[in-house]
């Protein structure tokens, strides 16, 4: 069955335009010059056109029927003055015609003509008029010498009609200019000048790549079509700067990748060839430890074997940054994590003297992957420990209950009372390659490996300074009992 909208107007009632719309017509000739013409000048025409019609309207709709009322009152008056006049004789009252300025007299008195004079003698007592639009009748009073004259309204009912003409064309034209005023100062500058101009300034932010000036204000968009032409170019603006932070990020990201990725095969590949010698080394000074009873070479064989498990775990921990691991996610309580992520650190000779608290709640625990989350806190421990004093040093982890987006999580935060995190370095903490401490002690990878790992569990990490000095990082979960539930 034939759709009876076109499929300009199919496209229009889909965006919420009203479909009953002429298709468009190409501007060609005086369209065209129109059309070209400014926003400004092109309304004051359109509206000087509209008001002019309509005050021409009104103004000829009035004054024709004014004038047909006043032709009516005058000729009923005119009648009633000529049959008063006609009927007037000696013995008459005149007191009526007085107001028309009755005065009788001879012909001489009155200046009429010859002619005149003929036509009264011969039809005395009939009026007569020297023209139509004459404003003085007379009359010969039959029998006599006596005249009588009499003078017509006809001036105060034409300045009647004149006066309404003056009137009405005056009221009009008060009521145009204040028209024009209230159009041209109030209304078309705030609701249709001002959102062009809001527009055209913003496009031109728009290409300058003005951020801050490229978006309209939601307070100066009004709700109509020009409005949405406003929403429209937030929105269009919005998501062109979504796609190009998200490329710029993604570009970021692929350079990070690479290193990551030639980082990756360079540990592999060291780990692999660290593995082979350490195991031999390991073996035997196991077995010089079961073949020598000397206590004092016991003693240093046990912490030979000590060393040698530190260099495995350094091993260890090359092949996980090179690896895809499998994650298992099942509850996880947080305290014995963050224990085992301390002894982990503790190898390092500045553990022996820095003071660590572990203050995290033995009833908090979330759901993850256990050997991920220790990865997590050895590389937020081994952070604070090599920034706390060589003397007096403090790392301390805490945790409590939140509640993000409606859901219970827990938070963990580990403090230490080192000189904090520069301010420069602060908003990209967990970009890789970002550090301060591009030495043996730091490659810029940990936070950004973290990061992901945290990403993983559904949680975040934030990084800030503490207000007595030293840093704070601060990772959010997702409770186990919220998972625990949702999996019930």
């Amino acid at each position: 069955m034939h759709d009876p909208l076109s499929g300009t107007q199919q496209i229009g009632a889909a965006r919420g335009i009203p479909s009953r719309v002429m298709a468009p017509k190409p501007l060609t000739g005086m369209t065209r010059r129109f059309g070209d013409l400014r926003v400004r000048p092109k309304l004051m025409v359109l509206h000087n056109t509209f008001f002019l019609m309509l005050a021409c309207s009104v103004y000829f709709a009035v004054i024709n029927q004014v004038s047909s009322r006043v032709e009516q009152a005058k000729s009923r008056e005119m009648s009633l003055i000529l049959n008063s006049l006609s009927l007037l004789s000696p013995e008459s009252d005149d007191q009526h015609l007085r107001a028309y300025d009755l005065r009788a007299g001879t012909a001489d008195d009155f200046g009429l003509t010859e002619d005149a004079r003929q036509w009264m003698s011969r039809y005395p007592g009939r009026i007569w008029q020297r023209t139509a639009g004459s404003e003085h009748v007379y009359k010969l009073m039959p029998g006599t010498n006596r005249y009588y004259r009499v003078t017509l309204p006809l001036a105060f009912y034409d300045g009647m009609v004149a006066s309404v003409k003056l009137a009405v064309f005056a009221v009009l034209g008060v009521i145009y200019i204040l028209a024009v005023i209230a159009l041209e100062l109030f209304i078309m500058p705030r609701y249709v000048y001002q959102p062009l101009r809001l527009l055209l300034e913003a496009d031109v932010a728009t290409r300058e790549g003005d951020r801050e000036a490229e978006i309209i204000d939601e307070g100066f968009i009004p709700g109509d079509e020009i409005g949405q032409i406003l929403q429209s170019h937030n929105a269009t603006v919005r998501a062109l700067r979504k796609h190009e932070d998200e490329l710029e990020q993604a570009k970021r990201n692929l350079e990070a990748q690479d290193r990551l990725v030639s980082l990756g095969m360079l540990s592999a590949s060291v780990a692999h060839e660290m593995n082979t010698p350490l195991a031999v080394l390991h073996g035997s000074i196991e077995k010089l430890i079961e073949t020598v009873p000397d206590a004092p070479a016991q003693s240093r064989l046990r912490r030979m074997i000590r060393v040698t498990e530190r260099l495995r775990r350094i091993s260890a921990s090359l092949l996980d940054f090179a690896r895809v691991r499998r994650q298992e996610m099942k509850r996880v309580e947080l305290r014995p994590v963050v224990e085992e992520a301390w002894h982990l650190v503790a190898i390092d000779e500045k553990a022996a003297v820095a003071e660590f608290q572990n203050c995290v709640d033995t009833a908090h625990a979330v759901r993850g992957d256990a050997d991920r989350l220790v990865q997590v806190f050895v590389n937020l421990l081994r952070n604070a420990l090599i920034a706390v004093p060589a003397e007096g040093g403090q790392v301390t982890v805490r945790s409590c209950k939140r509640t993000v987006d409606g859901e219970p999580a827990i938070a963990v935060t580990v403090e230490d009372n080192g000189p904090g995190i520069p301010p420069d370095i602060l908003p990209s903490m967990f970009e890789a390659f970002v550090t301060t401490r591009l030495d043996a002690q730091g490659t810029g990878l940990g936070l950004t490996v973290v990061e992901g790992i945290v990403h993983q569990h559904g949680g975040t990490i934030a990084a800030s300074n503490r207000p007595g000095g030293g840093a704070r990082l601060e990772v959010e979960l997702p409770s186990a009992m919220n998972a625990e539930e949702n999996a019930q």
